[in-house]
């Protein structure tokens, strides 16, 4: 309670609200601007300051945050240095970073490897965001400024169809909606066939259940980069 709290790659709030919900003061941010107005509109009354900004470049003072989070938003920035940098300066030394990621070659990875299938090729392909699930990556990226810890679980995906799963997929997540925009019809068809096969793979007796293995970094600010000493 009292305690400043980042939530980079907010969305639509829901992790902020919890975290406000504990009595901390809540600072939401992330790089789109209508899922920052769902969230003002959600949260309405939480008293959470809801701001559109990027990861890689936060508009926060050094050393401003008691506590930063973020659930499966900062492994998907293009630059996973500039985002290091920013964690380590935006959180007051002793204080604590708290990171939700998928883990690499999980079935978020291989729906995301889907996905990216129908994407035509980059010529700078951005770093694989999987890659903030690799504990030894993660070491790379942090371990200069932070001791860390690491926790690892199993979420749960159970659409009652693959269907339901393409209907949740195609019109609430943003990779997929964007890349809608930009397919025609037969290839757009082409991918809800495959979206809806992927999912129906993990129907078993209880029906679907995707399992989805994730990744915590817990880190806390050591007050000397550890580079330097």
């Amino acid at each position: 309670p009292g305690e400043r709290v980042l939530d980079i790659a907010t969305g639509t709030g829901w992790a902020a609200r919890r975290i406000a919900a504990r009595g901390a003061k809540v600072t939401g941010v992330d790089f789109g601007a209508g899922v920052i107005e769902a969230a003002k509109t959600l949260s309405e009354g939480a008293g959470i300051d809801f701001r559109v900004g990027d990861a890689e470049a936060l508009e926060f003072a050094d050393h401003s945050f008691d506590a930063v989070i973020s659930t499966f938003g900062t492994m998907f920035a293009r630059d996973p240095e500039a985002v290091a940098t920013e964690l380590a300066r935006v959180v007051k030394p002793g204080g604590r970073v708290s990171l939700a990621n998928w883990a690499v070659d999980g079935s978020v990875h291989q729906m995301f490897k889907l996905i990216r299938s129908y994407k035509p090729a980059e010529e700078n392909p951005a770093p694989s965001p999987f890659d903030w699930g690799k504990t030894n990556r993660v070491v790379e990226l942090l371990g200069w400024h932070f001791e860390l810890e690491f926790e690892t679980g199993t979420s749960f995906f159970r659409p009652e169809s693959g269907e339901q799963a393409w209907a949740t997929f195609s019109t609430g997540f943003g990779p997929v909606v964007t890349l809608l925009e930009t397919l025609s019809n037969d290839q757009a068809n082409a991918l809800r066939e495959e979206f809806v096969a992927f999912h129906e793979a993990h129907r078993g007796a209880a029906g679907i259940v995707v399992e989805r293995p994730y990744v915590i970094t817990k880190a806390r600010r050591v007050g000397v980069n550890k580079r330097a000493s």
